[in-house]
């Protein structure tokens, strides 16, 4: 049985709106989400734009570019508490680039960063890397998608 979940899906003003509203209907947002969360949560998903995307990047981890996803976790136990924040333009770019469809790159991107929303991490360990990686390839993979690695 898969954890609960309150979800709160917000959309800043886009260029391209229609397109990522309907790559993200909440109903699949919260199937991503709910897929890879280990305990229940309490989640926020919001869609920027690359300025906002710049700023927050800029802000909380001295980037100044945006990225991609940016997670903000809260709490792990007993509810994961996180915002997870994606940059609707180089999201759109990335699934381009890698020849994936927009819904598809997104599905990846929310499943990554409930990950980290849970302790999860890439950064400083290969292990620890490949250890998410493969997390990420069986729950996207159980969601019908293929394999992102």
């Amino acid at each position: 049985m898969l954890p609960e979940l309150t979800l709160s899906l917000q959309f800043a003003k886009l260029a391209n709106a229609d397109l990522h509203r309907a790559a993200l209907p909440r109903y699949k947002v919260a199937r991503w989400v709910r897929h890879a969360l280990d305990l229940p949560g309490e989640i926020t998903v919001r869609i920027v734009d690359a300025e906002e995307g710049q700023a927050l990047n800029r802000e909380y981890r001295k980037k100044d570019y945006a990225t991609n996803v940016l997670t903000f976790d809260y709490t792990q136990d007993p509810v994961v508490s996180a915002d997870l924040v994606l940059c609707a333009p180089v999201v759109e770019k990335e699934a381009k680039e890698q020849g994936k469809t927009l819904q598809a790159h997104y599905a990846h991107l929310i499943v990554h960063g409930t990950l980290h929303a849970q302790g999860w991490d890439h950064e400083h360990d290969e292990e620890d890397a490949q250890a998410m990686e493969a997390r990420e390839s069986v729950v996207l993979m159980r969601l019908g998608f293929a394999d992102p690695y």
